[in-house]
């Protein structure tokens, strides 16, 4: 039902759902199939980061790259091959596969199909299961459902904010590499696009604040990764400490402590920030400054510990993890809820990640100093990839290797470091999730010659 006219109309609707990333598109496809009137909302691109300036693209960056880098140890393994690298094709693949040039057309329509209302604009909550865009209000009978994801975030560096820096969104859009580039921020995304731009014969220095590249990981897992990150040329400064960024004359120079970086390209990969200021939570008595909306196991928002009636979030602004698969995760849950659908609730004992640099950086559950800072009392054992008969066959670019975390006869956590560490991981994570005992898991069968079968190495050294 719809009252009022011209920009100050209102519509009734079942459900609003404010911001269309994986989660809340799924969410807001699945309630529409469902018969509930369902108003979609984004201000930007129907999809969110992940198909136009996250997974899909970078993806593409560094299945490129990989390829690249495969061809290249065929001296010693095969004979000779000869490589002329050549970004217009990865550019392409991006602008024209993995975005219609940045065109969400298509996700629209899908959207549409299954019987959503799509509306472009910014939205704001203007009380309880009440949003407004741009003018037009919506007043949802079942509540609301935030989605709005994060934003590139950048250091308090001095004069960085005044150069024409690069963050994820516009590294997948460049046509040309440049020669150069210093990449701030040693995480995922910063080692990603480093090692993919390197292999395509840029020079790169990664500059990071913490002791270690890939800082929430395994110590023995950012290891291993710098390592084969020197021997492919790229320069890996940790522990540093950026004073200063100017630009001139078409050149970056970032100060650190005792040196300077010169380069082409600034990529700033330093951490996301949620987009929550804009959205109106304190309509509904909610801190506008919140890092994070705090949700129970069904994803509903909590104030003061409670459910805010008619209000659920998924994805990156819970703080649970800025994940495509864990947003879609949480929409699940939301989808059931509304519904009335018994299902179980949200849990991230066995929640996965992968950094898809070459080796993969594969992780589930809670890291050896996670566990321990917890109380747990944990033993760990590990393997090398290099020394197991798969490592051996396949000889180059086998550097890898498996650590597991137990308390008794649990596993806690795990991280599989490899050419396949994000698909072996797949059964790690089976293994935390269904509470399969480690003495179950010795008594397994494992493939052979496999590098999932460095799983039982570990399992052995875990005593």
């Amino acid at each position: 039902m719809t009252s009022g006219s011209g920009s100050s109309s209102t519509s009734d609707v079942d459900v609003v759902v404010v911001g269309l990333g994986p989660g809340g598109e799924a969410a807001a496809t699945k309630l529409a199939a469902a018969g509930l009137s369902v108003v979609a909302v984004d201000k930007h691109l129907v999809g969110g980061e992940c198909p136009y300036y996250g997974c899909i693209p970078t993806k593409m960056m560094i299945r490129a790259a990989d390829a690249l880098a495969e061809a290249r140890r065929v001296p010693g393994l095969a004979g000779e091959a000869t490589t002329v690298a050549d970004w217009a094709h990865v550019a392409r693949r991006i602008r024209e596969e993995a975005t219609d040039d940045w065109d969400d057309t298509v996700a629209v329509e899908r959207l549409e199909r299954a019987g959503a209302t799509v509306v472009h604009g910014l939205a704001r909550l203007v009380g309880p299961r009440t949003v407004e865009v741009d003018g037009r209000t919506y007043r949802a009978s079942r509540g609301v459902v935030v989605n709005t994801g994060t934003a590139p975030g950048a250091p308090p560096v001095d004069g960085l904010a005044t150069t024409p820096y690069w963050t994820n969104r516009d590294v997948v859009r460049m046509d040309r590499l440049p020669g150069s580039m210093a990449v701030v921020g040693g995480g995922a995304i910063g080692c990603e696009v480093a090692q993919a731009v390197a292999r395509f014969g840029v020079r790169v220095t990664v500059l990071e604040v913490a002791d270690r590249i890939l800082a929430p990981e395994e110590p023995e897992a950012s290891a291993l990764v710098t390592s084969v990150f020197t021997g492919e040329g790229i320069r890996v400064v940790a522990g540093t400490t950026i004073k200063r960024v100017d630009h001139g004359d078409g050149t970056f120079t970032v100060t650190l402590e005792g040196e300077t970086v010169e380069a082409d390209r600034l990529l700033v990969a330093a951490g996301r920030r949620a987009n929550l200021a804009d959205l109106g939570l304190e309509s509904v008595g909610l801190d506008p400054a919140s890092r994070f909306l705090d949700t129970d196991g069904r994803m509903r928002v909590l104030r003061d510990g409670e459910p805010v009636e008619g209000l659920w979030a998924v994805g990156d602004v819970t703080g649970k993890g800025a994940f495509t698969h864990t947003s879609m995760y949480h929409s699940g849950i939301v989808v059931r809820d509304i519904l009335g659908e018994d299902g179980p609730e949200a849990d991230f004992r066995a929640l996965p990640r992968v950094t898809f640099t070459d080796p993969e950086v594969g992780s589930v559950g809670l890291t050896e100093a996670k566990a321990r800072e917890q109380g747990l009392d944990v033993r760990t054992g590990s393997a090398q990839l290099p020394s197991s008969s798969r490592g051996f066959i396949h000889a180059a670019g086998n550097d890898g290797l498996i650590k597991l975390v137990a308390e008794g006869d649990q596993l806690v956590g795990a991280t599989s470091v490899g050419p396949s560490g994000g698909e072996v991981l797949s059964m790690l994570t089976t293994a935390i999730h269904g509470r399969v005992p480690v003495s179950t898991l010795r008594s397994m069968i494992y493939a052979y010659p496999t590098f999932h079968r460095a799983v039982l190495d570990a399992l052995e050294d875990l005593g």
